[in-house]
């Protein structure tokens, strides 16, 4: 929704300049609910949730695709991981303290919009290398940076301002970045050994 971001962090009455038709479609769901909201007297709340993660995430997703790769190298299943750039920054969360946060907004006595983040941002190289060092590889051995795959409209930093959603929802995370990708690292190792047990011949 920030996209090309008009001032750091963001908060809720930051601008928006979404990158991609998927930003441009959440801008409208959030102007939407805004709508309702003023017009129609409903309870409708915008969470503006910074990038939230956990090992149900997609493998096109650039966490999930790390980790998955990260366990599968070190089980010696995959060679390398072809990424885009290593440079981007985001504030990754885990996806279930976000849930927390969207339960708390539906518990207020008034509707409103709430960014929910950490307020810490990590680069793309950050997640690679916390990922890799949790199975002990150097991530430079196996880690191809591909041109080919940065997108046409880059978003290059996101920094979320969770202040009001921590002043009035009482909220904060709780899990880490780093306890995030281990989580997921550890739970891509196990199904990977697990779909390894499956297709052996009996």
């Amino acid at each position: 929704m920030f996209g090309k971001i008009q001032e750091t962090p963001q908060n809720e009455k930051t601008p928006f300049y979404p990158r991609s038709p998927y930003g441009v479609a959440k801008v409208y769901g959030h102007w939407i609910t805004v709508n309702y909201r003023e017009s129609y007297n409903m309870f409708c709340c915008s969470g503006i949730l910074f990038n939230h993660e956990s090992p149900r995430r997609g493998l096109e997703f650039i966490p999930r695709k790390v980790t998955n790769s990260a366990a599968k190298i070190k089980l010696g299943l995959q060679k390398e991981l072809k990424i885009g750039n290593l440079d981007a920054k985001r504030d990754w969360g885990f996806s279930g303290d976000y849930v927390e946060a969207i339960w708390l907004m539906l518990q207020q006595n008034e509707p409103d919009d709430y960014v929910v983040a950490t307020g810490i941002s990590h680069s793309v190289k950050d997640l690679v290398k916390v990922a890799f060092d949790h199975v002990g590889l150097d991530w430079k051995e196996y880690v191809v940076s591909d041109p080919k795959l940065f997108r046409p409209a880059e978003v290059d930093y996101l920094l979320g301002d969770p202040q009001k959603a921590r002043a009035r929802l009482g909220w904060q995370p709780k899990v880490s970045f780093e306890e995030l990708i281990k989580m997921m690292v550890d739970c891509d190792l196990q199904l990977s050994q697990r779909n390894q047990l499956n297709t052996k011949p009996l």
